[in-house]
């Protein structure tokens, strides 16, 4: 049996496979069991190093104080680098050279510097350009960073999901009359919001985890800058970090998980009702962007 994409396996091929998947399985559990060991013969797993985290100080005190500054921090470089990166991709899209000279110069140049240099230079900057205090300049830091490489990487994600769009949707929207920016705002993007989806949350989990960097090399207090300090105090560092991770791993679940089921809402809405777009429907259109009315076309559909 053949489908479209591949030939069905048969007998053998199923056998193998079969036999692959055990043999990866029990690799697995080995390396586990292995770790674990290890572990066991390092003391790690002893319950007075994982003691600390079943009392409410080593949450309140380090751990969700860190959590909150993380989510601080990411929370708002998404909300500045998401318009950011949609301005910016759009504008590489225009027609006019010097709107897209400029804004491709600086999607290419953030984009190729380091997350982490652009914060320390952010650093620099606050310290001696601004008043911002000193308790407050490593989050201004951490965020301006992270807006400004992953606003360039979001225009780049904007751009490509607006070209993989088929041409027939521009010319279709040109032949009614429509201008490039209705055509953009009313054609184009609202189509390219569910293919881009999967690449924007890929790209809002990368910000999520490089707040982390700011931790490392400013002293900003977040979720693992914070877990540095509950391990000095408790001297457990492999169960900080295993707490931790796990809590990273929870948290960019569940925005994967969220933005699944928005993505899934998204196609759900956007399927065709069947109904036939009418001339009058154009003029309409038409009017709204420029506050008045236009002349009605001949009666019919298009």
């Amino acid at each position: 049996m053949t489908s479209v994409l591949y030939d069905a396996p048969g007998p053998k091929a199923k056998r193998r496979n079969l036999i692959f998947s055990v043999v990866f399985f029990v690799l697995l559990a080995l390396l586990l069991w292995w770790v674990w060991r290890v572990l066991d013969d390092k003391g790690q797993l002893e319950w007075s190093l994982w003691e600390p985290f079943t009392t409410s100080d080593a949450w309140t005190t380090y751990l969700l104080p860190g959590l909150a500054d993380t989510l601080k921090a990411a929370s708002l470089a998404m909300v500045i680098a998401l318009p950011l990166g949609a301005i910016l991709g759009i504008a590489r899209l225009s027609d006019h050279r010097w709107v897209r000279g400029p804004a491709g110069a600086v999607v290419e140049f953030f984009r190729a510097i380091p997350v982490l240099l652009l914060m320390l230079f952010a650093n620099e900057f606050f310290a001696r350009s601004t008043d911002v205090s000193s308790g407050d300049r490593p989050l201004y830091a951490v965020v301006t960073g992270l807006v400004l490489y992953n606003a360039s990487v979001l225009a780049e994600v904007v751009r490509a999901g607006i070209l993989a769009l088929p041409r027939g949707q521009s010319e279709a929207a040109q032949a009614i009359g429509l201008r490039k920016s209705q055509t953009m705002r009313s054609i184009l993007l609202p189509q390219a919001v569910t293919v881009m989806l999967p690449a924007i949350v890929s790209q809002l989990v990368v910000i999520v985890k490089d707040t982390a960097l700011g931790g490392v090399m400013l002293g900003f207090t977040e979720l693992l800058n914070s877990r540095g300090t509950l391990a000095a105090n408790y001297a457990n560092v492999i169960p900080s970090f295993i707490v931790v991770a796990v809590i990273f791993i929870v948290l960019n679940f569940i925005l994967t998980s969220f933005a699944s089921w928005l993505e899934a809402r998204l196609r759900r809405s956007k399927r065709s009702t069947g109904a036939v777009l009418g001339a009058d429907d154009i003029d309409d259109l038409n009017a709204a962007e420029v506050g008045g009315t236009h002349g009605t076309g001949a009666g019919g559909t298009i």
